[in-house]
């Protein structure tokens, strides 16, 4: 049986806790995997830490990370892959605007894929979001021209192994596609179903959207286009006397 560890990163989502908890645990009970959680408390202010630690005491496949003071998402989900110890790791927001249930659609990927993603349909954000995000993949495809229509769904599954050689810096979340087909790797898109946020805020803004992301697709496009690839014809090993 494949292991797999879901990575939640959480930032003051105190009243999402225990909806994450039932979404997870009917994926656990519907999914061919063996699923773990691992909340990232990413130096919540409010009482997420606290229902965190709860939730964990009801179920042993649950674990969590606290930070001691704000790092941002990125952070968040460079802990998780770091302390995750399954050979697949998923990425899950906490918003609950996606679902975990969809995950069950990206299990007979997991073997021939680095990365499976999902593309969100029938998006149901406000107009500001939509055309803030519009815009920004439309930069990020046209500099790195990676096919993805949708690179910020929070539903990922990746194999562990792979995610970690990736470069990682602030604002990486939105560049997982485009940095797994720099460095080899294989990506599948899957549909999945989108939902109105119902508690808590979000915490993008016009800033970390549409200006912070076009700074970051200028880095990417640097490293595409620095990245080095070579082919062998032919090899012959020295013989190491040891």
């Amino acid at each position: 049986m494949k292991l797999i560890t879901i990575i939640v990163p959480i930032f003051n989502e105190e009243g999402n806790i225990l909806r994450i908890k039932t979404e997870l645990e009917n994926y656990q009970k519907k999914s061919s995997c063996k699923v773990f959680a691992l909340f990232v408390n990413d130096g919540s202010t409010d009482s997420s830490i606290s229902k965190i630690k709860s939730v964990c005491d009801t179920n042993p496949n649950f674990g969590f990370i606290s930070f001691s003071k704000n790092a941002g998402l990125s952070t968040a989900i460079k802990a998780g892959f770091d302390h995750a110890k399954t050979k697949w790791v998923g990425y899950l927001d906490a918003d609950l605007q996606t679902t975990p249930m969809d995950f069950l659609t990206f299990e007979p990927y997991m073997d021939d894929f680095q990365l499976i993603t999902g593309e969100r349909q029938n998006r149901q954000d406000g107009f500001g979001k939509k055309l803030s995000s519009g815009f920004a993949n439309w930069v990020r495809n046209s500099f790195l021209n990676d096919g993805i229509s949708d690179t910020g769904c929070p539903l990922k599954i990746f194999q562990r192994d792979f995610v970690i050689t990736l470069p990682f810096f602030n604002g990486v979340h939105r560049f997982f596609p485009a940095l797994t087909q720099i460095y080899g790797g294989k990506v599948k898109v899957i549909p999945v179903s989108h939902f109105p946020r119902i508690e808590g805020k979000s915490k993008f803004n016009a800033f970390n959207r549409m200006v912070q992301p076009f700074l970051d697709t200028l880095l990417v496009y640097r490293l595409k286009k620095r990245n080095i690839r070579y082919q062998i014809s032919e090899v012959k090993d020295p013989l190491i006397y040891e």
